[in-house]
């Protein structure tokens, strides 16, 4: 079962008298190119988010709806809709009720989310609709996240400002409690890291490649589609984050992650897999015109039968380089990138092994204030075995081409 929040929330609007209402949103049109093998969107092994061919397509469309209260709470919603010839959708990313407060005397100020969001852990995506401001294709660790770490729960956060004591550095920390991420590491494991910006909404469910231990053998029983977002042990997993931050120039990001699934619990086909990892980044503005930033994940996931018994166990982990160099409307960003996935079981059929490198050069130009336009190209070389299971060659390099028009409204 999952977990909305949208309606208590929305009656909390109607009966608040003083608010103000604020509404904003982007549009992205574009056209890509792509050399490699079908995608992984419609269950197949290519790590692009479109087929194997020219496609121009609503890459994506976001709406934002505020309420700011008079007073430190605000009620917030994001809808995203797509129309990109995989599966043409709408419905909702985030929404949430944020309590916002004042720093104290001594620096000290406490805020709180509570709904459908996202954890804290992108320094990448921080535009509206968690989309990211540099590139098109996000990383292949936002492109996870993107895919299967949203969750219904409770954030709360604490930060000590400088400024208060004549200081230069600022420190956060985050702990947050949730439900509704229970297979969260289904894709990792069968499918592999990809390079996309296409989020799940929170109604959707993601097709599986054609693994060979589900026709007929002991994976048989898992259902063709995965639901990032189900609920099925009704049991809380855990995140916290810490942060440090010296003169806005230097930011510093260290967290954990557990969705503390019981793995022996498996509804309609899906089963809940025990999925931990810690994450690292940081972000340096060498200059006015050069911002520097990277993030490393590390973790392990692992699914079992409902008696216990080990079905799946993964360690994986990712890490990515990003250059970001602006000059007036001219925004030019290059990002390096290395990621795996080891497979410590010995299941039949299911060889999850993967290990990859990928390259993303990117430019962008403002015509107006709410209107860019944006050229992007991708490159990604990965081993993966399991794409034998579907006749796919086990070694490939897959390159990508895309221009994209963005609006601000």
């Amino acid at each position: 079962m999952k977990i909305i929040t949208i309606i208590p929330l929305c009656l909390l609007t109607l009966t608040t008298a003083a608010a103000e209402h604020k509404f904003s949103g982007l549009i992205d049109v574009g056209f890509n190119y792509v050399d490699g093998v079908d995608s992984h969107i419609n269950g197949h092994y290519g790590k692009f988010r479109f087929d194997n061919h020219e496609t121009l397509s609503l890459s994506q469309a976001i709406a934002n709806y505020q309420v700011d209260f008079d007073n430190p709470v605000s009620f917030n919603t994001t809808l995203m809709a797509y129309a990109d010839g995989h599966k043409d959708e709408v419905g909702i990313l985030e929404t949430q009720l944020r309590y916002q407060g004042l720093p104290n005397q001594s620096g000290h100020r406490f805020n709180a989310r509570a709904g459908i969001m996202y954890p804290k852990i992108s320094l990448e995506n921080n535009a509206i609709g968690w989309t990211s401001p540099a590139t098109i294709t996000n990383s292949t660790m936002n492109s996870w996240i993107g895919e299967e770490l949203r969750h219904a729960g409770l954030e709360l956060n604490w930060d000590w400002l400088g400024k208060f004591h004549q200081s230069p550095h600022d420190f956060g920390l985050t702990a947050s409690v949730y439900k509704n991420n229970d297979t969260v590491g289904t894709l990792l494991s069968w499918r592999g890291w990809t390079l996309s910006n296409r989020q799940t909404l929170w109604h959707e469910k993601l097709p599986l490649p054609p693994v060979k231990a589900r026709f007929g053998g002991w994976l048989r029983f898992q259902a063709a589609d995965t639901d990032p977002f189900i609920e099925l042990d009704h049991r809380y997993g855990f995140e916290v984050n810490g942060r440090w931050q010296w003169q806005n120039r230097l930011k510093i990001n260290v967290g954990a992650y557990d969705n503390n699934a019981d793995t022996r619990i498996v509804k309609n086909g899906q089963f809940a897999w025990d999925t931990r990892f810690y994450h690292f980044g940081f972000k340096h503005k060498s200059s006015n015109n050069l911002v520097i930033l990277g993030q490393f994940l590390s973790g392990d996931t692992l699914m079992s039968s409902p008696r216990g018994k080990t079905l799946v166990d993964n360690d994986y982990q990712t890490g990515y380089l990003s250059l970001r160099y602006q000059l007036q409307q001219q925004k030019i960003s290059v990002r390096f990138e290395e990621f795996s996935v080891t497979d410590n079981d010995s299941s039949e059929d299911d060889d999850n092994n993967e290990y990859g490198k990928a390259f993303t050069a990117s430019y962008q130009y403002r015509i107006s204030k709410p209107l860019f336009v944006q050229a992007e190209f991708n490159w990604l070389n990965s081993n993966r075995p399991a794409r034998a299971y579907a006749f796919k060659p086990v070694k490939l390099v897959e390159r990508q081409v895309q221009l994209v028009v963005r609006y601000y409204w």
